[in-house]
Protein backbone atom coordinates (compact mmCIF):
# COMPACT_ATOMS: atom_id res chain seq x y z
CA UNK A 1 0.00 0.00 0.00
CA UNK A 2 1.01 3.83 -0.71
CA UNK A 3 0.44 4.77 3.46
CA UNK A 4 1.85 8.33 1.95
CA UNK A 5 0.39 11.73 2.48
CA UNK A 6 2.59 14.01 0.70
CA UNK A 7 2.59 17.77 0.80
CA UNK A 8 1.11 18.24 -2.98
CA UNK A 9 -2.19 16.50 -1.44
CA UNK A 10 -2.73 19.75 0.68
CA UNK A 11 -6.17 21.02 -0.98
CA UNK A 12 -7.82 17.06 -0.01
CA UNK A 13 -5.78 16.39 3.01
CA UNK A 14 -7.01 19.67 4.52
CA UNK A 15 -10.73 19.58 2.91
CA UNK A 16 -13.74 18.37 4.62
CA UNK A 17 -14.06 14.55 4.95
CA UNK A 18 -17.29 14.68 3.20
CA UNK A 19 -16.04 15.92 -0.17
CA UNK A 20 -15.30 14.24 -2.95
CA UNK A 21 -11.60 15.17 -3.10
CA UNK A 22 -10.88 13.41 0.63
CA UNK A 23 -12.57 10.32 -1.01
CA UNK A 24 -9.95 10.01 -3.91
CA UNK A 25 -7.51 10.77 -1.11
CA UNK A 26 -8.36 7.98 1.02
CA UNK A 27 -8.63 5.56 -2.39
CA UNK A 28 -5.01 7.08 -3.10
CA UNK A 29 -3.87 6.70 0.13
CA UNK A 30 -4.55 2.52 0.61
CA UNK A 31 -4.15 2.01 -2.86
CA UNK A 32 -1.62 -1.06 -3.47
CA UNK A 33 0.26 1.02 -6.73
CA UNK A 34 2.22 3.90 -5.13
CA UNK A 35 1.41 6.84 -8.07
CA UNK A 36 4.40 8.21 -9.97
CA UNK A 37 4.37 11.51 -11.99
CA UNK A 38 6.62 12.49 -14.73
CA UNK A 39 5.59 15.85 -14.60
CA UNK A 40 8.22 16.82 -18.08
CA UNK A 41 5.86 14.59 -19.92
CA UNK A 42 3.28 16.04 -19.13
CA UNK A 43 0.48 16.61 -21.66
CA UNK A 44 -0.56 19.77 -20.15
CA UNK A 45 1.29 22.67 -20.77
CA UNK A 46 1.12 23.98 -16.94
CA UNK A 47 2.95 21.35 -15.31
CA UNK A 48 5.35 20.62 -18.23
CA UNK A 49 6.57 23.96 -18.17
CA UNK A 50 6.70 24.51 -14.46
CA UNK A 51 9.10 21.06 -14.55
CA UNK A 52 11.57 22.41 -16.85
CA UNK A 53 11.85 25.67 -15.65
CA UNK A 54 12.74 24.66 -12.07
CA UNK A 55 15.39 22.92 -13.80
CA UNK A 56 16.44 26.02 -15.05
CA UNK A 57 16.03 27.74 -11.42
CA UNK A 58 18.80 25.03 -9.78
CA UNK A 59 21.06 27.03 -11.66
CA UNK A 60 20.66 30.08 -10.03
CA UNK A 61 21.01 28.36 -6.91
CA UNK A 62 24.55 26.67 -5.29
CA UNK A 63 25.84 23.58 -5.06
CA UNK A 64 24.08 23.64 -1.34
CA UNK A 65 20.54 23.10 -2.45
CA UNK A 66 19.37 19.92 -3.69
CA UNK A 67 16.33 20.02 -5.59
CA UNK A 68 13.27 17.45 -4.26
CA UNK A 69 14.82 16.73 -1.32
CA UNK A 70 12.08 14.56 0.61
CA UNK A 71 11.54 14.58 3.99
CA UNK A 72 9.30 12.94 6.61
CA UNK A 73 7.59 14.18 9.70
CA UNK A 74 9.83 13.08 12.84
CA UNK A 75 6.57 11.92 14.80
CA UNK A 76 4.20 11.10 12.00
CA UNK A 77 6.07 9.03 9.29
CA UNK A 78 2.66 8.62 7.01
CA UNK A 79 3.66 12.67 6.35
CA UNK A 80 6.55 13.30 3.90
CA UNK A 81 6.97 16.15 1.64
CA UNK A 82 8.85 16.56 -1.54
CA UNK A 83 10.76 20.06 -1.52
CA UNK A 84 11.54 21.74 -4.39
CA UNK A 85 15.02 23.51 -3.38
CA UNK A 86 16.54 21.90 0.05
CA UNK A 87 19.42 23.72 1.28
CA UNK A 88 21.65 21.40 3.35
CA UNK A 89 24.02 21.81 5.64
CA UNK A 90 26.14 18.74 7.33
CA UNK A 91 23.30 16.08 6.35
CA UNK A 92 20.33 18.40 7.59
CA UNK A 93 18.03 20.82 6.04
CA UNK A 94 18.17 24.23 6.74
CA UNK A 95 16.32 26.14 3.89
CA UNK A 96 14.03 25.61 1.02
CA UNK A 97 12.41 27.30 -1.64
CA UNK A 98 8.75 26.18 -2.65
CA UNK A 99 8.70 27.37 -6.49
CA UNK A 100 5.43 28.20 -8.48
CA UNK A 101 5.56 29.28 -12.40
CA UNK A 102 2.80 31.63 -12.90
CA UNK A 103 1.66 33.62 -16.39
CA UNK A 104 3.34 36.56 -16.59
CA UNK A 105 0.40 38.60 -16.27
CA UNK A 106 -0.89 37.34 -13.20
CA UNK A 107 2.75 38.04 -12.14
CA UNK A 108 2.30 41.47 -12.99
CA UNK A 109 -0.97 41.92 -11.83
CA UNK A 110 -0.93 39.78 -8.73
CA UNK A 111 2.59 39.09 -7.36
CA UNK A 112 4.02 42.91 -7.83
CA UNK A 113 1.38 44.60 -6.13
CA UNK A 114 1.65 42.29 -3.10
CA UNK A 115 5.37 42.58 -2.83
CA UNK A 116 4.96 46.10 -2.43
CA UNK A 117 3.10 45.83 0.90
CA UNK A 118 4.86 45.53 4.39
CA UNK A 119 6.72 41.93 5.23
CA UNK A 120 4.22 41.70 8.21
CA UNK A 121 1.02 41.87 5.32
CA UNK A 122 2.15 39.53 2.49
CA UNK A 123 2.38 36.48 4.27
CA UNK A 124 -1.81 37.59 5.11
CA UNK A 125 -2.50 38.38 1.73
CA UNK A 126 -0.67 34.88 0.38
CA UNK A 127 -2.46 32.89 2.57
CA UNK A 128 -5.69 34.41 0.99
CA UNK A 129 -5.06 34.42 -2.86
CA UNK A 130 -3.02 31.29 -2.64
CA UNK A 131 -4.44 29.42 0.05
CA UNK A 132 -2.94 25.89 -1.56
CA UNK A 133 0.40 27.37 -1.70
CA UNK A 134 0.89 28.77 1.66
CA UNK A 135 -0.87 25.68 3.70
CA UNK A 136 1.72 23.46 0.95
CA UNK A 137 4.79 25.46 2.34
CA UNK A 138 3.41 24.95 6.51
CA UNK A 139 3.01 21.16 5.46
CA UNK A 140 6.85 21.09 4.36
CA UNK A 141 7.42 23.08 7.56
CA UNK A 142 5.69 20.69 9.73
CA UNK A 143 7.70 17.64 8.24
CA UNK A 144 11.33 19.37 8.21
CA UNK A 145 11.11 21.53 11.61
CA UNK A 146 11.68 24.40 10.14
CA UNK A 147 10.71 27.95 11.30
CA UNK A 148 10.13 29.98 7.87
CA UNK A 149 11.00 28.89 4.28
CA UNK A 150 10.35 30.49 0.77
CA UNK A 151 7.08 30.59 -1.72
CA UNK A 152 8.73 31.54 -4.47
CA UNK A 153 7.04 32.93 -7.40
CA UNK A 154 8.02 33.05 -11.10
CA UNK A 155 7.08 34.76 -13.90
CA UNK A 156 6.29 31.99 -17.12
CA UNK A 157 6.05 33.33 -20.66
CA UNK A 158 5.76 31.01 -22.91
CA UNK A 159 4.82 27.05 -23.19
CA UNK A 160 7.53 25.93 -25.66
CA UNK A 161 9.68 23.56 -23.90
CA UNK A 162 13.03 24.18 -26.33
CA UNK A 163 12.64 28.55 -25.56
CA UNK A 164 12.32 27.27 -21.73
CA UNK A 165 15.04 24.83 -21.67
CA UNK A 166 17.19 27.54 -23.08
CA UNK A 167 15.75 30.52 -20.37
CA UNK A 168 17.91 32.38 -18.60
CA UNK A 169 15.89 33.48 -15.98
CA UNK A 170 16.61 37.46 -14.58
CA UNK A 171 15.99 38.89 -11.02
CA UNK A 172 12.97 40.82 -12.29
CA UNK A 173 10.94 37.85 -13.24
CA UNK A 174 11.35 36.08 -9.75
CA UNK A 175 10.21 36.95 -6.42
CA UNK A 176 10.70 35.26 -3.03
CA UNK A 177 8.03 35.55 -0.16
CA UNK A 178 9.75 34.42 3.63
CA UNK A 179 6.38 32.64 4.64
CA UNK A 180 6.57 31.46 8.79
CA UNK A 181 4.77 28.69 10.51
CA UNK A 182 1.66 29.60 11.03
CA UNK A 183 0.07 27.42 14.03
CA UNK A 184 -3.07 27.67 13.19
CA UNK A 185 -2.85 25.74 9.96
CA UNK A 186 0.12 23.55 11.46
CA UNK A 187 -2.68 22.66 14.34
CA UNK A 188 -4.85 21.42 11.34
CA UNK A 189 -2.16 19.27 9.34
CA UNK A 190 -1.34 18.04 12.80
CA UNK A 191 -4.82 16.66 13.68
CA UNK A 192 -5.60 15.20 10.69
CA UNK A 193 -1.80 13.91 10.43
CA UNK A 194 -3.25 11.76 13.49
CA UNK A 195 -6.10 9.98 11.87
CA UNK A 196 -4.49 8.66 8.57
CA UNK A 197 -1.05 7.70 11.31
CA UNK A 198 -3.68 5.59 13.37
CA UNK A 199 -5.20 3.93 9.99
CA UNK A 200 -0.98 3.34 8.67
CA UNK A 201 -0.28 1.65 12.21
CA UNK A 202 -3.36 -0.12 12.12
CA UNK A 203 -2.77 -1.85 8.64
CA UNK A 204 1.18 -2.22 9.07
CA UNK A 205 0.66 -4.26 12.57
CA UNK A 206 -1.68 -6.33 11.52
Amino acid sequence: MNLIIGSGDIRAYLSGTHTKGFAKLLQKFVADDKPYYNSLASPINALRTGAILEQRYLSLLDDSYFIQYKVTNENYDVLRSSIDFAKIENGKIVDFDELKTIWFTEFLDIIIPITELPETEQSKVLKKKFKANFNQVQFQLFCSGLDSANLVFLSANSYEDEENQLRQIKPNEIYKFRIKRDNEVIAKIEERAKFFQHIKNYVVKK
